[in-house]
């Protein structure tokens, strides 16, 4: 390493807070006015360290007998031979050291879609909420209209809508310095409208071709269109790693869905929700043909015939549970 020294401090995530350029060694560090670095942290002492060269001209850090000490790796070390890459801690403070000669990595290329934030995307997620809220308020309406039960839905679901982008906007400001919110109230109004519009399809399908286990399983739809949409929120934060969250996203569908397939299975006793199909819709739209009624009574009597095994089996069973007794 070589004349001129930068001393970085870095945040959690490894992103430079401040950089400090310095001339020539040794570099003084601490809380005291006199030191060349002077860091803010009560757990640093007035002189807690010192950048130098070693007996081999090996550029290193020195502790000078604080109470903290410097921290490697965990580890407390009374002296840390330095590269470009080591990172050291003193006190509660990050820090690393480089010089003019050490090479930076390849220019990172440039995903994030600049013109697809703000007020645009923003207010397309907004119509695209109330869109949904309008439609579920709908579909569940009985009683004669009331446009007062729409707003109250637009404004609940809205409102929710506001806090989930929110906080998504908090963490890309955190971890990527720029919030985009309008960004992630688009994909929370995309993604209840595309789970929307996909569950509407596959009732329609269910029904008109009694395809039953379409309706029974639609919670692993919520689940996917869940983590779809996790997927692209973590995108917007992180857009170098696409593929590392897709699998990350994969992998939390497949572990939620399994997760409700085994807890069925133990109390239902299967893997369905549901035991039949809870969607009913116009006779219009069936295009399988309706099962004739000694198809549906030879259906009735196998059932009979496997409940009353069942009950007989259980009726045994309790009898000898109070015979043992």
């Amino acid at each position: 390493m070589s004349a001129p020294y930068f001393i970085e401090i870095l945040a959690r995530n490894g992103d430079v807070i401040q950089r400090h350029q310095i001339q020539t060694l040794p570099v003084r560090i601490g809380r005291a006015y006199d030191n060349d670095v002077i860091l803010d942290d009560a757990h640093i002492a007035a002189h807690h360290a010192i950048i130098e060269l070693d007996s081999e001209a090996q550029l290193c850090a020195r502790d000078t007998g604080s109470l903290n000490g410097i921290i490697l790796g965990g580890k407390r070390q009374s002296t840390i031979a330095l590269n470009g890459n080591t990172v050291i801690r003193i006190g509660h403070t990050s820090i690393r050291i480089r010089d003019t000669s050490f090479t930076v990595a390849p220019e990172a290329p440039d995903r994030t879609r600049h013109t697809w934030e703000g007020f645009v995307p923003g207010t397309i997620g907004t119509f695209l909420i109330a869109l949904f809220a309008i439609y579920s308020t709908w579909q569940t309406d009985t009683k004669p209209l009331q446009a007062i039960s729409y707003v109250q839905a637009i404004a609940y679901i809205l409102g929710g809508g506001l806090v989930w982008s929110g906080l998504w906007a908090i963490a890309n400001r955190l971890f990527a310095q720029h919030p985009r919110f309008g960004r992630h109230l688009f994909i929370f109004g995309a993604g209840i409208t595309a789970l929307t519009l996909l569950e509407l399809g596959l009732s329609v399908i269910a029904y008109a071709f009694s395809l039953d286990w379409l309706s029974r399983y639609i919670v692993h739809l919520y689940i996917m269109a869940a983590c779809t949409m996790l997927f692209f929120h973590l995108l917007t934060i992180k857009p170098h790693h696409p593929k590392r969250l897709a699998g990350v996203s994969v992998l939390l569908m497949l572990l939620s869905s399994s997760l409700i397939l085994m807890s069925n299975e133990q109390k239902l006793g299967r893997l369905s929700g549901e035991a039949f199909m809870s969607v009913l819709l116009p006779p219009a739209i069936r295009i399988s043909p309706d099962h004739s009624t000694d198809e549906l009574m030879q259906n009735v009597s196998a059932m009979k015939a496997k409940l009353d095994i069942e009950r007989t089996k259980k009726v045994k069973d309790d009898g000898s549970d109070s015979e043992d007794d």
